[in-house]
């Protein structure tokens, strides 16, 4: 990838840094997620559904959390709003001290790029791209020198056991190894916090166990808080705390 791409690139980068008076710092600095009485509904015809009741739930930095529960529990609505691809009805959402409720969609837009690394079950990797330039783009669209972002990209495909498949594109790796891929690129940001929705669904247990093993002690090498939503067992035990969301109420296990 030429630096010829910089200037279309550079069309797409959100400039919009969030303001100092958005951020209460100061206190409880080992706290970098703090949901508080979240309250999510959706409306079905005339039926209004209680997706979320009131939760509440407080995660320190470098600490990995496993939430599970049936399909529709409300597990992927609840990362989707500390991640700010939604929004709540009521309560409050603090990471990293930012109120993100309160932010205009300019602003949660930078706060995705800049605060959270998202893991989905599908890689989204783009076809066109290698691994490296896969994991390196979103660190160049932020701003991040052309040399520092594939340095860093290198470091962290490293960390994922790929150092000998970076210039081989999507089409040439298999699942599992899209899938390092795909958690190389959301931690190359260097995130407040990273969030895994189901990050092993598409996986066989062999390339499960791997994907889970390198997802979590990538997390704990780069001092990142973890929040994982899984169906699967043996990767909701990897975490240090668990949840169950079951009717809307998250509970402890």
């Amino acid at each position: 990838m030429s630096d010829s791409m910089s200037g279309s690139i550079s069309d797409i980068i959100n400039d919009d840094i969030i303001h100092d008076d958005r951020v209460h710092g100061g206190e409880d600095k080992d706290i970098i997620v703090r949901v508080k009485d979240l309250v999510k509904n959706y409306i079905s015809g005339t039926e209004i559904l209680s997706i979320l009741r009131g939760i509440n739930i407080e995660i320190e930095r470098g600490v990995s959390v496993a939430v599970s529960g049936q399909s529709g529990s409300g597990k992927s609505s609840l990362l989707n709003i500390i991640g700010g691809l939604d929004r709540c009805d009521s309560g409050n959402v603090e990471v990293a001290g930012l109120d993100i409720c309160g932010l205009s969609e300019t602003e949660l837009s930078s706060y995705r790029q800049r605060r959270i690394g998202f893991i989905f079950q599908f890689h989204y990797l783009l076809k066109d791209f290698t691994a490296l330039e896969n994991v390196m783009l979103p660190a160049y669209m932020t701003g991040m020198r052309k040399k520092d972002a594939l340095e860093k990209a290198r470091l962290l495909l490293a960390d994922m056991k790929l150092e000998e498949r970076l210039s081989h594109f999507p089409s040439q790796l298999s699942g599992g190894e899209r899938q390092r891929v795909a958690v190389a690129r959301a931690m190359v940001n260097d995130p407040d916090i990273i969030l895994a929705d189901e990050p092993t669904g598409n996986l066989d247990p062999r390339n499960s166990a791997m994907v889970a093993e390198l997802l979590f002690s990538g997390a704990e090498k780069w001092g990142k808080a973890l929040v994982v939503v899984t169906h699967d067992e043996i990767v909701a035990c990897r975490a240090k705390i668990r949840y169950t969301l079951e009717n809307g109420i998250l509970g402890g296990l």
